[in-house]
């Protein structure tokens, strides 16, 4: 049974997701939006908003932990110097996730997740 997983598991064992997500997570900070499928997003969307919660704070232990997560310098300055302030008085729903249609290929569901 799979009662009370969250963490959807993208048929990847747990150090390629976390890495797969970082990086998709890393790359929404840095330019704005990513275009992957649609349960990759939504599970990028999960950790992107975590991550803003985290720089709404702006604690100094805040951003180790988001740069433990995030592993770029870039990101996580940027991350806490823009999207921080930028969501200060939001409580959640900092992105959204459109869908774009079936990949050419495979037929994939793909979206894209941009900040709101």
């Amino acid at each position: 049974m799979r009662h009370r997983c969250k963490v959807p598991k993208l048929s990847m064992k747990s150090d390629r997701r976390r890495a797969v997500l970082s990086g998709q997570a890393k790359d929404l900070i840095l330019y704005g939006k990513v275009d992957t499928t649609h349960a990759r997003a939504k599970a990028t969307q999960a950790l992107a908003e975590r991550l803003v919660t985290w720089a709404r704070t702006g604690e100094q232990a805040a951003q180790r932990r988001a740069f433990a997560v995030l592993r770029s310098k870039e990101a996580t300055a940027k991350l806490f110097s823009e999207f921080g302030p930028r969501y200060r008085d939001r409580d959640g729903g900092y992105t959204r996730v459109l869908k774009l249609g079936p990949r050419r290929g495979d037929a994939a569901e793909m979206a894209r997740l941009t900040w709101t």
